[in-house]
């Protein structure tokens, strides 16, 4: 049965999320839930959350099995995150969306309406998942510093955060974001690793 399952890694993003925060954007995260049978629903994984930002492509990756001859219907819920709690009860939903893991990896891209209930959407909101098999378990560890930074803000250094894309398809795609270093021109990142696959391909 081994044969029959191989590790896929998804990539999410969001275009045109609803705004619920007042005065500015929201802050999302995205929940990855799977249905285990009897109408409950597992939390598989979530990504990072991005601040102030209604077009989200989120730097980390979900994992999970696919298993060639099972249906795995799966959950995306988008929240706007403004507290430290885990809890998402206290948390805004943004919209959500359900499909198999067979459709996103049959596509390689899908992207679905957002929805807040059954026939309503979110707005123009939509989500757009990727996946890729994960064939390849070699990561990179990177140490990354820059020097002498252009001072942006107007009372104070800058706070500089680091992004690395690769190209696919013809568009660039965020394959990792660093922490923000607050008022420093002359930023240290902390050590970080990243699959190689999720790098190059």
């Amino acid at each position: 049965m081994a044969h029959c399952v191989t590790l896929v890694q998804l990539s999410i993003s969001c275009d045109h999320l609803i705004d619920k925060d007042i005065g500015s954007k929201s802050d999302p995260l995205c929940v990855l839930l799977q249905d285990v049978g009897g109408g409950s629903w597992a939390e598989l994984g979530r990504t990072e959350r991005v601040r102030n930002c209604s077009s989200p492509e989120f730097s980390k990756t979900l994992q999970l099995e696919y298993r060639f001859e099972t249906v795995q219907k799966l959950r995306f819920g988008i929240y706007d995150i403004d507290n430290k709690t885990p809890e998402l009860r206290d948390d805004d939903f943004l919209g959500g969306a359900e499909c198999s893991l067979g459709q996103i990896v049959s596509s390689q891209v899908l992207t679905l309406p957002l929805m807040l209930k059954p026939g309503k959407p979110a707005g123009r909101g939509t989500i757009t998942v990727s996946a890729q098999e994960l064939k390849d378990n070699r990561v990179v560890t990177m140490e990354v510093e820059a020097r002498n930074l252009d001072k942006k803000d107007f009372l104070g250094k800058s706070d500089p955060f680091l992004e690395f894309f690769r190209q696919g398809d013809g568009k660039w795609h965020l394959v990792y974001r660093s922490e923000v270093i607050k008022n420093n021109l002359n930023p240290t990142w902390k050590r970080f690793s990243v699959p190689v696959q999720h790098f190059c391909g």
